[in-house]
């Protein structure tokens, strides 16, 4: 399968590892990977699909969000999350679907607060259960066999020693196994699930 990766931070470089040898990985971030994208630049999606071309799936690990205690936040700052992660996703999964081979696959990203709250984590937790609400809703609508599913993960162990204090009492995971859920969404044959590595 050809598969455009967006994100190649500690996630992508695992979900790399996961598929690289059985599928063809392009990848795209901000700064980085073979094309560079801003995910909540709609031009800027356009413009990289025009690139890459057709695709059999697409996924995305990337996204921004503030993590603030709520009293404290700006308007700004909770909106870094809903621009980045979320609207970042839902652009991606926007102009992808018209790029998208019969029976591909999306792959969108939340995580664990969106069940699992911790203070400072409000616009996570709102980003987060809003993807898994967004994967749902247009799993119904698309046609041609393909999919959408979104990863929730925990903490990454790789990530453990910057964000556990924030998490007390969460067991970290590692990305290795957070992408071992990635290939069950691009290889399998579900859609509009949420698969939860947590």
């Amino acid at each position: 399968m050809k598969v455009l990766l967006v994100g190649t931070g500690t996630i992508g470089k695992a979900i790399i590892a996961e598929l690289g040898q059985q599928h063809e990985i392009i990848t795209a971030g901000k700064t980085s990977g073979q094309y560079q994208v801003n995910l909540a630049d709609i031009a800027s999606v356009e413009k990289l699909f025009s690139q890459v071309g057709k695709v059999d799936a697409i996924i995305a690990a990337a996204g921004n969000v503030h993590w603030g205690v709520f009293k404290d936040m700006t308007a700004e700052e909770f909106k870094l999350g809903l621009n980045e992660k979320l609207m970042g996703q839902v652009n991606l999964a926007l102009v992808g679907q018209r790029f998208l081979n019969e029976g591909g696959s999306i792959t969108l990203t939340s995580g664990s607060l969106s069940h699992d709250p911790h203070r400072g984590g409000a616009s996570f937790s709102t980003v987060n259960a809003s993807v898994d609400g967004f994967i749902r809703g247009v799993s119904v609508e698309l046609d041609g066999g393909r999919r959408i599913n979104a990863v929730s993960p925990n903490v990454l162990e790789e990530s453990w020693h910057l964000y556990g204090a924030g998490v007390p009492g969460a067991t970290p995971v590692p990305s290795a196994l957070v992408a071992k859920a990635y290939r069950k969404s691009v290889e399998g044959h579900q859609t509009g699930q949420t698969y939860k590595v947590w």
